[in-house]
């Protein structure tokens, strides 16, 4: 049975309408784009890591960071070009791909370990088509109606609730020949043939798309690389109690 080939495809616009080149911004002192790079060369997944950019100064970033690099059309550098296009585009200039895995730039909290399993939960799962998710127990309404609640009884304990599972989008992916096909025949095909969803940690759910979001995520970033052996602690009175 012929070995799949996989690539990463780690997108960054040169350009950005809430943030400027949010993707160089640094975090921790490093560049946010490198904590993406890092995490898909240590997931050993991939047989090609690639960033995909509009713009020449990724080229450098690559290099930096030992991976390859695709510089996309000027079309589709801007802020009205479609996700749809860009992953066809990447898809019709690298032909050898069976499987692209769009690891995304503005998620720096991600780590190998876990791009590692949702790629072979997709494989595993025999998915064309995948988007991580966060499960969330929380109540929710859906223009007014609610979702996973009764509004009749007893108000339900958080635990108890059927979780809903919004997008992170830290990871999308895709089998390369079903993709093509059904965008050729609809113009379109983020949830093509089998769909499915990933749950991913809370950490990974940090998006980077606002100047808050990267406020945010440098001191979260500083506190996790100072805080390894981080031990819960209680106020002084828990101690005096189960004494």
């Amino acid at each position: 049975m012929k070995k799949l080939k996989i690539y990463a495809m780690i997108p960054a616009r040169f350009g950005s309408t809430r943030l400027k080149m949010k993707n160089l911004a640094l975090i921790d002192g490093k560049p946010m784009i490198s904590y993406v790079v890092n995490a898909a060369k240590d997931s050993g997944i991939f047989d090609k890591i690639l960033i995909n950019s509009d713009h020449d100064i990724f080229k450098s970033i690559a290099d930096r960071y030992n991976v390859d690099f695709y510089h996309r059309p000027e079309n589709l550098g801007s802020s009205s070009a479609k996700s749809d296009s860009v992953v066809a585009d990447f898809m019709e200039v690298f032909p050898d791909a069976d499987i692209v895995v769009w690891v995304n730039s503005i998620a720096p909290f991600q780590t190998g370990d876990e791009i590692s399993r949702v790629v072979n939960y997709f494989i595993n799962n025999k998915l064309d088509s995948l988007i991580t998710v966060e499960d969330q127990q929380v109540h929710c309404n859906y223009k007014n109606q609610a979702i996973n609640y009764d509004l009749k009884g007893l108000f339900a304990q958080t635990q108890d609730l059927l979780p809903v599972q919004p997008f992170v989008y830290s990871i999308m992916m895709w089998r390369r020949h079903i993709f093509l096909n059904e965008f050729a025949k609809n113009g379109y095909a983020l949830f093509c043939g089998s769909f499915g969803v990933f749950s991913v940690s809370k950490l990974s759910n940090n998006i980077v798309k606002t100047a808050e979001d990267l406020k945010l995520a440098d001191l979260l970033m500083k506190s996790i690389n100072t805080s390894s052996n981080y031990k819960i602690k209680y106020d002084k009175l828990v101690t005096n109690y189960h004494n």
